[in-house]
Protein backbone atom coordinates (compact mmCIF):
# COMPACT_ATOMS: atom_id res chain seq x y z
CA UNK A 1 0.00 0.00 0.00
CA UNK A 2 2.67 1.93 -0.10
CA UNK A 3 2.56 4.71 -3.13
CA UNK A 4 5.99 5.09 -4.16
CA UNK A 5 5.88 1.24 -4.35
CA UNK A 6 3.22 1.74 -6.87
CA UNK A 7 4.50 3.86 -9.02
CA UNK A 8 7.37 1.99 -9.51
CA UNK A 9 5.45 -1.36 -10.00
CA UNK A 10 3.37 0.40 -12.38
CA UNK A 11 6.28 1.91 -14.75
CA UNK A 12 7.58 -1.57 -14.83
CA UNK A 13 4.65 -3.24 -15.83
CA UNK A 14 4.23 -0.23 -18.87
CA UNK A 15 7.70 -0.94 -19.65
CA UNK A 16 6.76 -4.86 -20.09
CA UNK A 17 3.31 -3.94 -21.76
CA UNK A 18 5.24 -1.43 -24.24
CA UNK A 19 7.86 -4.07 -25.10
CA UNK A 20 4.96 -6.67 -25.95
CA UNK A 21 2.80 -4.44 -27.84
CA UNK A 22 6.04 -3.63 -30.05
CA UNK A 23 6.70 -7.04 -30.05
CA UNK A 24 3.72 -7.43 -32.64
CA UNK A 25 0.35 -9.04 -32.55
CA UNK A 26 1.06 -12.54 -31.15
CA UNK A 27 1.67 -10.67 -28.30
CA UNK A 28 -0.76 -8.37 -27.90
CA UNK A 29 -2.60 -10.46 -25.22
CA UNK A 30 0.42 -9.43 -23.06
CA UNK A 31 0.33 -6.19 -23.93
CA UNK A 32 -3.45 -5.17 -22.88
CA UNK A 33 -3.22 -7.40 -19.52
CA UNK A 34 0.30 -5.85 -18.50
CA UNK A 35 -0.81 -2.12 -19.58
CA UNK A 36 -4.46 -2.94 -17.13
CA UNK A 37 -2.17 -3.96 -14.35
CA UNK A 38 -0.04 -0.65 -14.78
CA UNK A 39 -2.64 1.36 -15.01
CA UNK A 40 -4.67 -0.05 -11.73
CA UNK A 41 -0.90 0.24 -9.77
CA UNK A 42 -0.41 3.73 -10.43
CA UNK A 43 -3.96 5.03 -10.00
CA UNK A 44 -3.57 2.96 -7.03
CA UNK A 45 -0.25 5.54 -6.01
CA UNK A 46 -2.19 8.34 -6.48
CA UNK A 47 -4.78 6.95 -4.48
CA UNK A 48 -2.42 5.56 -1.16
CA UNK A 49 -0.47 9.00 -1.86
CA UNK A 50 -3.93 10.55 -0.13
CA UNK A 51 -4.22 7.87 2.63
CA UNK A 52 -3.45 3.80 2.13
CA UNK A 53 -7.36 3.60 2.99
CA UNK A 54 -8.34 5.14 -0.14
CA UNK A 55 -7.28 2.17 -1.89
CA UNK A 56 -8.56 -1.16 0.20
CA UNK A 57 -11.69 -3.04 0.29
CA UNK A 58 -13.77 -0.44 3.08
CA UNK A 59 -15.75 -4.06 4.02
CA UNK A 60 -12.52 -6.19 5.12
CA UNK A 61 -12.14 -4.41 8.43
CA UNK A 62 -8.93 -5.97 8.50
CA UNK A 63 -7.05 -4.66 5.57
CA UNK A 64 -8.93 -1.36 6.94
CA UNK A 65 -6.22 -1.97 10.22
CA UNK A 66 -3.67 -2.27 7.91
CA UNK A 67 -4.23 0.84 6.32
CA UNK A 68 -5.08 3.06 9.28
CA UNK A 69 -1.45 1.64 10.79
CA UNK A 70 -3.01 -1.10 13.38
CA UNK A 71 -1.89 -3.96 12.04
CA UNK A 72 -0.67 -5.43 14.49
CA UNK A 73 -4.35 -5.28 15.45
CA UNK A 74 -5.54 -6.91 12.36
CA UNK A 75 -5.97 -10.80 12.34
CA UNK A 76 -4.39 -11.28 8.97
CA UNK A 77 -0.83 -11.04 7.30
CA UNK A 78 -0.12 -7.38 5.22
CA UNK A 79 0.06 -10.33 2.20
CA UNK A 80 -3.62 -11.18 2.55
CA UNK A 81 -5.03 -7.49 2.32
CA UNK A 82 -7.89 -7.06 0.19
CA UNK A 83 -7.30 -3.99 -2.03
CA UNK A 84 -9.69 -2.67 -4.31
CA UNK A 85 -9.58 -3.35 -8.45
CA UNK A 86 -9.06 -1.23 -11.57
CA UNK A 87 -12.70 -0.27 -12.18
CA UNK A 88 -13.01 0.90 -8.48
CA UNK A 89 -9.43 2.34 -8.33
CA UNK A 90 -10.51 4.30 -11.42
CA UNK A 91 -14.20 5.62 -9.75
CA UNK A 92 -12.18 6.54 -6.72
CA UNK A 93 -9.79 8.89 -8.64
CA UNK A 94 -12.37 9.90 -10.92
CA UNK A 95 -14.10 11.62 -8.27
CA UNK A 96 -10.80 13.15 -7.15
CA UNK A 97 -9.21 14.50 -10.62
CA UNK A 98 -12.01 16.06 -12.98
CA UNK A 99 -9.31 16.93 -15.70
CA UNK A 100 -9.76 12.88 -16.28
CA UNK A 101 -11.70 12.06 -19.14
CA UNK A 102 -11.66 8.53 -19.44
CA UNK A 103 -15.17 8.00 -18.07
CA UNK A 104 -16.16 4.30 -16.54
CA UNK A 105 -17.68 3.66 -20.32
CA UNK A 106 -14.48 4.50 -21.64
CA UNK A 107 -12.19 2.25 -19.11
CA UNK A 108 -14.67 -1.05 -19.87
CA UNK A 109 -12.81 -2.30 -22.87
CA UNK A 110 -9.21 -2.03 -21.21
CA UNK A 111 -10.68 -3.95 -17.98
CA UNK A 112 -12.41 -6.11 -20.11
CA UNK A 113 -9.34 -7.24 -21.78
CA UNK A 114 -7.03 -7.40 -19.00
CA UNK A 115 -9.50 -9.33 -17.28
CA UNK A 116 -10.52 -11.61 -20.02
CA UNK A 117 -6.53 -12.60 -20.65
CA UNK A 118 -5.98 -12.90 -17.14
CA UNK A 119 -9.14 -15.66 -16.22
CA UNK A 120 -9.68 -17.07 -19.77
CA UNK A 121 -7.18 -16.16 -22.04
CA UNK A 122 -9.18 -14.40 -24.41
CA UNK A 123 -9.14 -10.80 -25.77
CA UNK A 124 -10.67 -9.44 -29.24
CA UNK A 125 -7.25 -8.87 -31.10
CA UNK A 126 -8.54 -5.97 -33.62
CA UNK A 127 -9.47 -3.75 -30.39
CA UNK A 128 -5.84 -4.58 -29.06
CA UNK A 129 -4.70 -0.91 -30.28
CA UNK A 130 -7.66 0.98 -29.07
CA UNK A 131 -7.66 -0.12 -25.67
CA UNK A 132 -4.33 -0.19 -25.39
CA UNK A 133 -4.44 3.65 -26.53
CA UNK A 134 -6.82 4.18 -23.58
CA UNK A 135 -4.60 2.78 -20.97
CA UNK A 136 -1.87 5.72 -22.25
CA UNK A 137 -4.59 8.62 -22.53
CA UNK A 138 -5.66 7.75 -18.54
CA UNK A 139 -2.62 7.50 -17.55
CA UNK A 140 -0.81 10.92 -18.67
CA UNK A 141 -3.13 12.82 -16.38
CA UNK A 142 -1.87 10.76 -13.87
CA UNK A 143 1.60 11.03 -14.24
CA UNK A 144 1.04 15.09 -14.44
CA UNK A 145 -0.92 15.47 -11.24
CA UNK A 146 1.82 12.96 -9.61
CA UNK A 147 4.67 15.58 -10.92
CA UNK A 148 6.55 12.02 -12.98
CA UNK A 149 8.16 13.44 -15.87
CA UNK A 150 6.44 11.61 -18.57
CA UNK A 151 9.88 11.04 -20.31
CA UNK A 152 11.21 9.17 -16.99
CA UNK A 153 7.92 7.09 -16.70
CA UNK A 154 7.83 5.43 -20.55
CA UNK A 155 11.36 5.82 -20.92
CA UNK A 156 12.24 4.23 -24.26
CA UNK A 157 8.67 3.97 -25.34
CA UNK A 158 7.79 7.55 -25.47
CA UNK A 159 7.96 7.99 -28.93
CA UNK A 160 5.80 4.75 -29.52
CA UNK A 161 3.35 6.27 -26.64
CA UNK A 162 3.45 9.63 -28.87
CA UNK A 163 2.73 7.90 -31.97
CA UNK A 164 0.08 5.70 -30.73
CA UNK A 165 -1.63 8.67 -29.02
CA UNK A 166 -1.55 10.89 -31.74
CA UNK A 167 -2.68 8.36 -33.97
CA UNK A 168 -5.82 7.87 -31.74
CA UNK A 169 -6.79 11.36 -31.90
CA UNK A 170 -6.20 11.71 -35.61
CA UNK A 171 -8.87 8.78 -36.28
CA UNK A 172 -10.99 10.45 -33.45
CA UNK A 173 -10.96 13.71 -35.65
CA UNK A 174 -11.95 12.08 -38.97
CA UNK A 175 -15.23 10.56 -36.90
CA UNK A 176 -15.81 13.70 -34.79
CA UNK A 177 -16.17 14.91 -38.83
CA UNK A 178 -18.38 12.90 -39.68
CA UNK A 179 -20.39 13.01 -37.39
CA UNK A 180 -20.45 16.64 -37.89
CA UNK A 181 -21.27 16.28 -41.50
CA UNK A 182 -23.79 13.44 -41.21
CA UNK A 183 -25.69 16.11 -38.25
CA UNK A 184 -25.79 18.84 -40.46
CA UNK A 185 -27.54 16.69 -43.37
CA UNK A 186 -29.94 15.55 -40.95
CA UNK A 187 -30.51 19.10 -39.94
CA UNK A 188 -30.67 20.54 -43.85
CA UNK A 189 -33.09 17.65 -44.91
CA UNK A 190 -35.67 18.43 -42.19
CA UNK A 191 -35.60 22.16 -42.08
CA UNK A 192 -34.69 23.79 -44.71
CA UNK A 193 -37.67 23.90 -46.30
CA UNK A 194 -39.44 25.43 -43.39
CA UNK A 195 -39.57 29.52 -42.92
CA UNK A 196 -37.71 31.11 -40.18
CA UNK A 197 -40.48 31.14 -37.95
CA UNK A 198 -41.85 28.34 -38.56
CA UNK A 199 -38.15 26.34 -38.03
CA UNK A 200 -38.00 28.45 -34.81
CA UNK A 201 -40.81 27.89 -33.22
CA UNK A 202 -40.71 23.76 -34.07
CA UNK A 203 -36.71 23.93 -32.61
CA UNK A 204 -38.13 25.31 -29.78
CA UNK A 205 -40.14 22.60 -29.27
CA UNK A 206 -38.00 19.98 -30.04
CA UNK A 207 -34.67 20.99 -27.78
CA UNK A 208 -36.43 22.45 -25.05
CA UNK A 209 -35.70 19.43 -23.01
CA UNK A 210 -32.79 16.58 -23.01
CA UNK A 211 -33.55 13.69 -24.87
CA UNK A 212 -30.89 11.21 -23.23
CA UNK A 213 -31.32 9.88 -19.61
CA UNK A 214 -28.21 10.41 -17.32
CA UNK A 215 -27.25 11.84 -14.52
CA UNK A 216 -27.31 15.22 -14.76
CA UNK A 217 -28.04 17.31 -18.49
CA UNK A 218 -27.24 21.14 -19.33
CA UNK A 219 -27.53 22.99 -22.41
CA UNK A 220 -24.94 23.79 -24.81
CA UNK A 221 -25.20 24.77 -28.58
CA UNK A 222 -25.08 21.99 -31.26
CA UNK A 223 -21.76 22.29 -33.04
CA UNK A 224 -23.30 20.84 -36.10
CA UNK A 225 -26.49 22.78 -36.45
CA UNK A 226 -26.40 25.90 -34.00
CA UNK A 227 -29.20 24.52 -32.34
CA UNK A 228 -29.89 23.91 -28.68
CA UNK A 229 -28.32 20.41 -27.44
CA UNK A 230 -27.72 18.60 -23.96
CA UNK A 231 -24.43 17.87 -22.49
CA UNK A 232 -24.54 14.79 -19.81
CA UNK A 233 -22.30 14.03 -17.25
CA UNK A 234 -21.50 13.48 -13.88
CA UNK A 235 -21.86 16.10 -11.11
CA UNK A 236 -18.39 16.69 -9.54
CA UNK A 237 -17.81 19.02 -6.27
CA UNK A 238 -15.37 21.31 -5.91
CA UNK A 239 -13.48 21.67 -2.52
CA UNK A 240 -12.03 24.99 -1.09
CA UNK A 241 -8.91 25.49 -1.53
CA UNK A 242 -8.59 25.99 2.78
CA UNK A 243 -10.26 22.47 3.00
CA UNK A 244 -13.72 24.75 4.77
CA UNK A 245 -15.98 21.87 2.41
CA UNK A 246 -17.46 22.31 -0.97
CA UNK A 247 -17.32 25.33 -2.91
CA UNK A 248 -18.97 24.52 -6.59
CA UNK A 249 -20.66 22.44 -8.05
CA UNK A 250 -19.59 21.48 -11.46
CA UNK A 251 -21.15 18.86 -14.35
CA UNK A 252 -18.56 16.86 -16.19
CA UNK A 253 -19.61 15.92 -19.67
CA UNK A 254 -19.19 12.46 -20.71
CA UNK A 255 -22.26 12.44 -23.47
CA UNK A 256 -24.22 15.00 -25.76
CA UNK A 257 -26.78 14.88 -27.59
CA UNK A 258 -29.23 17.29 -30.25
CA UNK A 259 -32.52 16.85 -31.02
CA UNK A 260 -32.63 19.05 -34.33
CA UNK A 261 -30.12 16.93 -36.19
CA UNK A 262 -29.68 14.06 -34.17
CA UNK A 263 -25.89 13.99 -33.31
CA UNK A 264 -24.88 12.31 -30.72
CA UNK A 265 -21.05 12.05 -29.46
CA UNK A 266 -19.71 10.07 -26.26
CA UNK A 267 -16.78 10.46 -24.37
CA UNK A 268 -14.48 9.89 -26.74
CA UNK A 269 -15.22 12.96 -29.13
CA UNK A 270 -16.15 15.49 -27.13
CA UNK A 271 -13.01 16.71 -26.92
CA UNK A 272 -13.04 16.78 -30.72
CA UNK A 273 -16.20 18.84 -31.02
CA UNK A 274 -15.86 22.90 -30.00
CA UNK A 275 -16.33 23.26 -26.20
CA UNK A 276 -18.40 20.05 -25.26
CA UNK A 277 -15.55 18.67 -22.94
CA UNK A 278 -15.81 21.92 -20.80
CA UNK A 279 -16.90 21.15 -17.60
CA UNK A 280 -19.91 23.30 -16.28
CA UNK A 281 -20.46 25.36 -13.34
CA UNK A 282 -24.57 24.67 -12.07
CA UNK A 283 -26.00 26.79 -9.93
CA UNK A 284 -27.31 24.04 -7.87
CA UNK A 285 -26.21 24.00 -4.16
CA UNK A 286 -22.96 22.17 -3.63
CA UNK A 287 -24.48 21.04 -0.30
CA UNK A 288 -27.01 19.07 -2.05
CA UNK A 289 -24.14 16.79 -3.78
CA UNK A 290 -22.59 15.55 -0.27
CA UNK A 291 -23.44 14.38 2.91
CA UNK A 292 -21.90 17.34 5.02
CA UNK A 293 -24.48 20.02 6.50
CA UNK A 294 -23.69 23.84 5.44
CA UNK A 295 -21.85 26.11 7.63
CA UNK A 296 -24.19 27.98 10.10
CA UNK A 297 -24.26 31.82 9.77
CA UNK A 298 -24.00 33.10 13.10
CA UNK A 299 -25.09 36.27 13.03
CA UNK A 300 -28.75 35.76 11.79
Amino acid sequence: MDAEQLKRSSQRWMDAALAAFGAGSESHDFAVHHAGIATEHLLKAYLAGIHPALIVDGRHFDSLLHATGLGSRAGVLPTKVRTIGLAEAHERVLKLLPNIKINKTALEPLADARNGVAHSAIHDATKAEAVFTVCLRLIDPVLEELDIDPSTYWGPYLVLHDKLVDEQVRQERVRAEALLTRARAVFAQRFEHMASKERDVVLAALTSQPMITMVREAPKQCPACGSQGWVAGEVSIRLNGGGGGPEAAYLVPYGFHCAACDLEVDSKLLFHLADLNEDILLEDDPYDFVDDEPPVDEDV
